[in-house]
């Protein structure tokens, strides 16, 4: 499986409301990940961050990637996604985002988030 469909195997999980499944699949135990709310460093840190946000979302209304293109022989992958979510604060918000994945084996070992 290439590094592009990895990818897409993530974003397909989590339209099937299994985030965190895909999670524990495919994100090394020293992943570093970093995005508007910071930078969390290992896969527990990272996780619980996880679960923290799923755990605030009450509906999501849908999910659209918009790109996926990779350099395999580099390991790394750039996705561009859409998320359309309401809060269990009542807050409706339509969040887009692009992802840059570091790749090493068959783990993300680092990724960052661009809003």
């Amino acid at each position: 499986m290439t590094y592009k469909e990895r990818t897409q195997d993530i974003y397909d999980q989590m339209m099937q409301g299994k985030l965190l499944d895909a999670f524990d699949q495919y994100y090394g135990e020293n992943v570093v990940m970093t995005d508007s709310n910071g930078t969390r460093e290992g896969k527990a840190a990272s996780r619980e961050f996880e679960v923290q946000f799923v755990g605030m979302i009450q509906e999501v209304h849908g999910m659209e990637v918009k790109s996926i293109v990779s350099d395999e022989e580099n390991g790394i992958v750039f996705h561009q996604s859409i998320m359309d979510v309401t809060f269990k604060d009542g807050n409706r918000v339509q969040m887009e985002q692009v992802g840059v994945q570091q790749w090493e084996g068959d783990f993300i070992i680092n990724e960052k988030f661009y809003n």
